[in-house]
């Protein structure tokens, strides 16, 4: 197994290759001289520059959408033109290019502000008031903190937060275990948004995934093949279980962070055969996909800053530490001189499984408090509200 570029963590199970994550032409050129059997896209960035188009005109195997396909992820304009177009049930919207357009399709208060582009899930403002809408369009439009683009001014909307991951084919999507994660970087979802502070797997309550599949997942899967951009790869769904049903708040085109961490160690199918399925046209006919009945919690650890910065090569302690049985995926981490020390906003995950979520709770807790590094953040109240629930 390779993996590009690689950090701390990974180089334990894999060879790691010293090519960048948006290097398309260096990463084509890699797995070619690899022969590569699978490749299987983790970020975005190099989704939505096309990294599957030219991996497949070389004729290697690959799990991710294509560029045009990765603009579901990649504009949040698009997507909602997408859903609008698939029917799919999502909260109204307009998208605005000036401060003074987004401020008149404001209608009440709180609203939601998306940037159109990718920000590393930084782009999005739950304003509550006008001023802070105004501060935001001025950010986005006027100082372009995340790039030259538009915004989409949303509806906000009242419910519970629910991930959905599906895998596709081009023709049609399987469901995976749902999760529930965690944006907010403080307790009791204070705070500026992140990329996922916690996540949380199986979800109380919500059984009948064939049925949001079914209204969330598979008509976009049905738009995109007829549109000739056939959906292989991820399916992200970023849900808000309102009093009418689901509604779509995003999507995204790879495997969610943190949700992946958590729905993942319940997988007890066999996930490369799925994956290499998934990567054909059709290959997922008649698959279905089997889960351990245990609960799994993940936990981030971040470094000092985030999400408005990040601190690196603060010196990482307490790894070895860990318990059998948890998992620690690294994030934002390398090595300097024999050590090994944070390189990014979220640094570690940490997972732990067990029968019910108060032992999987309790079991991650145990295993991240051993973890330390200087400016070290972690939520306290990741999965609290699945034990409160079961």
């Amino acid at each position: 197994m390779l993996a590009a570029p690689g950090n701390a963590g990974i180089e334990t199970e894999a060879r790691v290759l010293a090519v960048a994550a948006d290097d398309v032409a260096g990463l084509v050129k890699a797995a070619g001289d690899e022969r590569v059997d699978l490749v299987v896209v983790g970020p975005e960035v190099p989704l939505v520059a096309g990294l599957a188009d030219q991996l497949e005109e070389q004729g290697i195997t690959v799990f991710g959408p294509s560029r045009d396909a990765a603009r579901l992820e990649g504009s949040k304009a698009f997507a909602k033109e997408v859903m609008r177009d698939a029917n799919v049930p999502t909260a109204a919207y307009a998208t605005v290019s000036t401060v003074e357009d987004g401020m008149a399709a404001i209608d009440r208060y709180p609203v939601v502000l998306k940037y159109d582009g990718l920000a590393a899930g930084k782009g999005v403002v739950i304003a509550e008031d006008e001023a802070t809408a105004r501060a935001t369009l001025e950010d986005m439009l006027v100082d372009q903190r995340f790039g030259a683009a538009q915004v989409v001014v949303e509806e906000h909307l009242d419910g519970t937060e629910l991930s959905l991951l599906a895998v596709c084919d081009g023709e049609r999507a399987v469901a995976m275990a749902p999760a529930q994660d965690y944006k907010r970087i403080f307790d009791g979802d204070e705070g500026p948004n992140t990329g996922g502070m916690g996540s949380y797997s199986p979800v109380p309550g919500v059984d009948d995934l064939d049925a949001i599949v079914a209204q969330v997942h598979q008509p976009v899967v049905d738009l995109m093949r007829a549109g000739d951009t056939p959906f292989h790869g991820v399916l992200y769904a970023g849900l808000m279980l309102t009093s009418d049903g689901p509604k779509v708040l995003e999507y995204n085109v790879r495997f969610g962070d943190p949700e992946t961490q958590a729905v993942l160690p319940r997988l007890t199918s066999d996930l490369g055969e799925v994956l290499h399925a998934a990567a054909r046209r059709g290959g997922l006919e008649g698959v279905t996909l089997e889960w351990s009945d245990d609960w799994a919690v993940t936990l981030v650890l971040a470094s000092r800053g985030y999400p408005e910065s990040s601190s690196k090569g603060d010196v990482i302690y307490g790894l070895d530490d860990v318990p059998e049985g948890v998992e620690v995926t690294h994030a934002g981490t390398r090595h300097t001189d024999g050590a090994i020390v944070t390189d990014g906003g979220r640094v570690l995950n940490v997972t732990a499984l067990g029968p019910d979520p108060g032992s999987a709770r309790d079991a991650a807790y145990a295993a991240a408090d051993l973890i330390t590094f200087d400016g070290r953040q972690l939520r306290r109240d990741i999965a609290l509200r699945a034990v409160e629930q079961t």
